[in-house]
């Protein structure tokens, strides 16, 4: 027996033709107000009251309707706005049968999908022992694990569940992702309150079959084929959870992406799926809900520049931070310092997860839940001063993140024989070592450049850049490493 279809029985019993989506069931998770979580199933008879009674609360009532998309009739409620934790008892009933739920929560929802990253499981991370005895512990955060499918076709309900909702065991927290579990548990003591995480991720993919065919349309797309084709995930294992009330979302992909399609793609898969979460969900998933997502981690120990650089500006739309006037209500964890080379699970597949939680929670807390002085951001450049009788060029950062200079490697500047131009691929990059510092700024030497003039500068820009939380810049009361950044217009 499959695991959906043991979680239908078990849910359904022996009473009658009234069902629930597979991502409903006993322990979980629902959206807490002010929004209102939405509950859907299928029943037989058209035109049948469907009553659904949060113990605590008003019940709800609906009406059996055709779904034109199966052959079952559809019935679909909202609930009350709820901001008790419970936990609570569900019960619905029609003429064709009753069902009822227990331990249900009322918290926020949050949707962790990607590549290998993002599955890549807690077991496998660094101490990995001591965090799974410690997230034991946290019986208010509840999981859900969808399985692996594909479809050419948009799925209404999901095929295939690999851990329905749960709260924490040795075996379920074992193999769920490590990077929306820590994030749950890192961010559980700043709301007090349930937290419900859905983990829907798939190693290898690229980002095409992430993507609805809406978003694709909205930019040029390379070809893809395979289990990679277009849209197939996003069918099978997002389209089903569109009408589920979340919160936000946490996304880890990149590796096989292609830098000049990734900036156009990641941006318009955001806004696509924002739309389509707020629309299954009849409104009452935010329409700029909170979106996370990690950069690339290195993935060998290599001086080669490779795609890696070109592929985490992309991430940002060429901003270098989040959010921006692109990006909106998005938050970012820089990895590009975290390298672990030696991973039994290959260098891609980097241990130090905890790391990339942490940095997603502080912009989660700054821009998902509008926490006040959250500084979730390393440093980034404000202004440039180029004195060329000292060949040296001044980045000044900004006032609210005094910085720590780790070493004097990472910056180069472009040389062009032309004082006027942008940086062009014919120019040369030479190294830029940082001479100077204080609390707010660095120098660097432009003498690499001898007679010619430097119109660029770019910082950390390889696939590797760093030994571990070894990179030039960081926040000194943060931690936080500078992003990797790139200008190449000059300074004028």
């Amino acid at each position: 027996m499959t695991p959906l279809l043991f979680f239908l029985f078990t849910v359904s019993g022996v009473l009658g033709d009234l069902k629930l989506a597979s991502y409903y069931g006993d322990h979980m998770v629902l959206q807490r107000g002010p929004q209102r979580a939405v509950m859907w199933g299928k029943a037989k008879v058209i035109g049948d009251e469907v009553t659904v009674a949060v113990s605590g609360a008003a019940a709800v009532k609906t009406t059996v309707v055709n779904d034109p998309s199966g052959t079952e009739g559809l019935w679909k409620v909202k609930l009350p706005a709820i901001t008790d934790p419970g936990p609570v008892t569900v019960k619905i009933t029609s003429s064709e049968g009753e069902i009822t739920l227990s331990d249900v929560l009322f918290g926020d929802v949050w949707v962790c999908a990607g590549q290998s990253n993002m599955g890549f499981a807690l077991s496998r991370v660094m101490n990995s022992s001591a965090e799974i005895t410690e997230a034991l512990k946290f019986k208010n955060i509840r999981i859900f694990k969808t399985g692996q499918v594909e479809s050419p076709s948009p799925l209404e309900d999901l095929k295939n569940v690999s851990t329905p909702w749960t709260a924490p065991t040795q075996d379920t927290v074992s193999a769920f992702s490590a990077v929306c579990w820590l994030f749950g548990e890192y961010l559980y003591p700043h709301r007090n309150y349930p937290i419900g995480l859905v983990e829907s991720a798939w190693g290898g993919t690229p980002i095409e079959p992430w993507s609805s065919p809406d978003a694709l349309a909205k930019c040029p797309q390379p070809q893809v084929s395979g289990p990679k084709n277009k849209s197939v995930v996003w069918n099978a294992m997002i389209n089903p959870l569109l009408d589920m009330t979340i919160y936000g979302t946490l996304w880890y992909q990149g590796e096989g992406g292609m830098p000049n399609f990734y900036g156009c793609q990641f941006s318009a898969l955001i806004q696509d799926w924002r739309q389509k979460f707020r629309a299954g969900s009849e409104g009452e998933t935010d329409a700029a809900f909170p979106f996370g997502f990690a950069q690339l981690a290195p993935n060998m120990k290599s001086d080669d520049i490779g795609v890696f650089p070109g592929i985490r500006w992309s991430q940002t739309a060429g901003f270098g931070f989040v959010p921006n006037q692109k990006m909106p209500q998005t938050f970012m964890a820089v990895a590009m310092d975290l390298p672990d080379y030696n991973s039994p699970y290959k260098p891609i597949h980097p241990r130090y997860k905890q790391d990339v939680a942490h940095r997603l929670v502080l912009g989660a807390r700054a821009i998902g839940y509008k926490e006040p002085n959250v500084i979730f951001r390393g440093p980034f450049p404000k202004t440039f001063s180029l004195d060329n009788d000292q060949h040296t060029l001044k980045i000044t950062y900004g006032q609210n993140n005094p910085l720590d200079v780790r070493n004097n490697h990472g910056f180069e500047v472009c040389c062009s024989s032309q004082s006027t131009t942008k940086c062009t691929d014919t120019d040369e990059w030479v190294a830029a070592p940082i001479t100077n510092q204080d609390t707010h700024a660095v120098s660097v030497s432009v003498a690499g450049c001898v007679s010619k003039s430097p119109v660029g500068l770019r910082y950390e820009w390889r696939k590797s850049p760093c030994d571990l939380k070894q990179c030039a810049i960081y926040g000194k009361d943060t931690d936080l490493p500078a992003p990797p950044y790139i200008r190449e217009n000059g300074f004028n």
